[in-house]
């Protein structure tokens, strides 16, 4: 009997706290309507600075309040804040109970994420929106949106991806044209050096002199020396002799010619065989 006694007290106690805790629950959940009907109110006169007070009041009184977190979400998009509106969103999405709060979130998200380019991104948003929501014909429209644009957003990156391999092939191209270019020419110099050094050692004799200089001396040498006569010819100095003795014969024979004349006796001039 005091078994039984003692189990009715601990599931009227059990009964008594959880009925306490759910009258503190439907409590936080009350205000945290109020906040968030408050903010909704400032969000219309756009004082979104208020707003923004009365929706994280709304949180603190209840941290799953979905309507206090979406709809903070969607006043920072109206605040142009990105970043924190998909924060916001993607939280609300993730502790929403019903297909229609799912719905509205991930419906958001996908436009936060369309604003911010990210249009793969989005189009998976909008899918998860449309599970929760297939009726939605905006949720569709916007769907097909962000195909498009993820379409084009891959064509540009191929389109990229090609430009830059291209320019990696031209600049390849150029520094292999250089490289040859530098290759030739450094070829070019060397077979100009070789050049230059067969020209220098075809101009050196055997003792490494060169033979401009030997042909000099040659000539400075036949200069000093007296002409030699070659065989079967007379030197100048035999030549001088005989053009004296012939000289001297003619003159012998112009003076007996002359004292024959004083005589009276003719002569021959012409030679006989």
């Amino acid at each position: 009997m005091k078994h039984i006694i003692l189990i009715i007290i601990t599931l009227t106690a059990t009964f008594s706290f959880s009925q306490e805790k759910d009258k503190e629950a439907l409590l936080a959940a009350k205000k945290a309507n109020n906040y968030v009907y408050e903010a909704n109110n400032l969000i219309n006169e756009k004082d979104f600075v208020s707003a923004e007070k009365e929706y994280r009041k709304a949180i603190s009184e209840q941290a799953t309040s979905v309507a206090g977190i979406y709809n903070l979400g969607s006043s920072y998009i109206k605040k142009g804040n990105l970043e924190e509106a998909l924060y916001r969103l993607d939280q609300a999405a993730k502790i929403a109970t019903s297909k229609e709060e799912k719905h509205k979130a991930y419906h958001n998200i996908g436009n936060v994420l369309m604003e911010n380019k990210k249009c793969q991104e989005a189009v998976e948003a909008y899918k998860n929106a449309l599970r929760n929501d297939p009726t939605d014909e905006e949720t569709r429209y916007n769907l097909g949106l962000a195909k498009i644009c993820a379409e084009q957003q891959k064509d540009n990156q191929d389109d990229k991806k090609d430009d830059k391999d291209n320019k990696d092939k031209k600049d390849d191209k150029k520094d292999q044209d250089k490289k040859e270019g530098d290759d030739k020419k450094d070829q070019d110099q060397k077979d100009k050096g070789d050049q230059d050094q067969k020209e220098g050692d075809d101009k050196k004799d055997d003792k490494g002199k060169p033979k401009d200089e030997k042909d000099d001396k040659g000539k400075g040498d036949e200069k000093q020396q007296p002409q030699q006569p070659r065989p079967g010819q007379m030197s100048p100095q035999q030549v001088k002799s005989l053009l004296e003795a012939m000289n001297n014969q003619e003159q012998k024979v112009q003076e007996k010619v002359n004292a024959e004349k004083q005589k009276g006796i003719k002569v021959k001039t012409d030679k006989d065989w």
